[in-house]
């Protein structure tokens, strides 16, 4: 019996819907969150949404004067390496595809912003308890970090199947 065809889903099917959703929350929290460095509680003092922009990369990461265009580069350099990654993933690969297409999704939230504005890339979910705070992010931070540990996850599991194959031959 002849087994269907794997549906693919398009990376960009996965990576839009991120990157629309980013975009319509920082646009949101732009307008809605002034001044910046405000707290606005969303659940108590556990969640608020506090407009900040980072000039910087994850965890605020800074080089100085060129920081935009050096993480904007950087930003280029990682979409391509994931593209090609992306590109040469097995259909039946699902998981690794979504992790993938999750991670560029975000990646391209964030990289507009970089292009758009000198301040840097919009952050506003400010989740902590007290004075002790995680760091500002967005939603393209969460599906660049989500995306992220999936993608390693399954990489893992798949060095481990491909070493596991190793032994028995």
């Amino acid at each position: 019996m002849e087994r269907a065809p794997t549906r693919v889903v398009p990376w960009w099917a996965v990576a839009l819907p991120i990157v629309a959703v980013d975009f319509v929350t920082k646009m949101l929290a732009v307008q809605h969150l002034q001044p910046m460095h405000v707290p606005h509680p969303v659940l108590g003092d556990v969640l608020r949404f506090t407009l900040a922009y980072n000039p910087g990369a994850a965890f605020g990461m800074h080089v100085g004067e060129l920081s935009r265009w050096i993480f904007l580069g950087l930003t280029l350099v990682i979409l391509g390496v994931l593209w090609r990654m992306h590109e040469s993933t097995m259909p039946q690969e699902r998981g690794l595809r979504l992790a993938l297409a999750t991670v560029m999704g975000g990646a391209i939230g964030n990289l507009i912003d970089r292009v758009r504005s000198e301040r840097g890339v919009v952050d506003f979910i400010d989740v902590g308890i007290g004075a002790t705070r995680f760091w500002t992010f967005n939603v393209a931070d969460v599906a660049v970090s989500c995306g992220a540990v999936l993608l390693v996850a399954l990489l893992w599991k798949k060095d481990e199947a491909l070493e596991t194959a190793g032994e028995r031959s």
